[in-house]
């Protein structure tokens, strides 16, 4: 039944199709962060210099004002950094958190961007196909945003731009936790 549903309203097109375009994005970046450790600056280097430099407050602010705006700092850089710390795991359960209430932060943002008359009419004329379909699959969306290296705070003003169910956000934000228990697990091995 679900599958039909799915199947009907166009989901796994709309799925399939961003995936592909997330595919090559993803792994650039990945690409990326690997040659820059490798020949331009060592990244463990890098995390013993922002430890030395700045506090862990002045470090977690930095990271709740990203993930509350865009996230446009990736988190996997604070999860290497809370390796470097003498607590990484209350650190990370911290950063996890930040990142959880940034989300939240996000949705009303989104929420009182469409309070703006010029916003919600752009919003309603040139984006309408792509407000029904994230109206149609909100939980989805927000779950993958919360999964997936893509920015959860994006996710999350959309969420509020489509007015998608509060408790509905909070759940499915839930999924931040495990993402930074997963990522952990993996960068603690790279960082020394």
């Amino acid at each position: 039944m679900i599958h039909q549903y799915y199947s009907y309203t166009g989901f796994y097109s709309f799925i399939g199709k961003s995936l592909k375009k997330a595919i090559v994005p993803i792994l650039a970046v990945v690409v990326a962060l690997v040659l820059f450790n490798e020949y331009v600056y060592s990244i463990n280097k890098g995390l013993q210099l922002i430890t030395t430099v700045f506090s862990d407050i002045q470090i977690l602010v930095v990271f709740f004002i990203s993930e509350s705006f865009l996230g446009l700092i990736p988190p996997e850089i604070f999860i290497a950094w809370t390796k470097k710390t003498s607590n990484p795991i209350v650190n990370l359960s911290i950063l996890a958190s930040l990142s959880y209430i940034g989300g939240i932060v996000s949705y009303f943002i989104g929420k009182s961007i469409l309070k703006i008359e010029k916003v919600k009419n752009y919003f309603e004329t040139k984006l309408s196909k792509h407000l029904k379909n994230t109206s149609k699959w909100g939980g989805f969306l927000i779950a993958v945003g919360a999964l997936l290296p893509i920015p959860f705070s994006i996710t999350c003003m959309a969420g509020g731009m489509i007015k998608y169910p509060f408790k509905g956000v909070m759940l499915f934000g839930l999924l931040r936790f495990a993402r930074f228990a997963i990522y952990a697990m993996a960068i603690f091995q790279m960082v020394s």
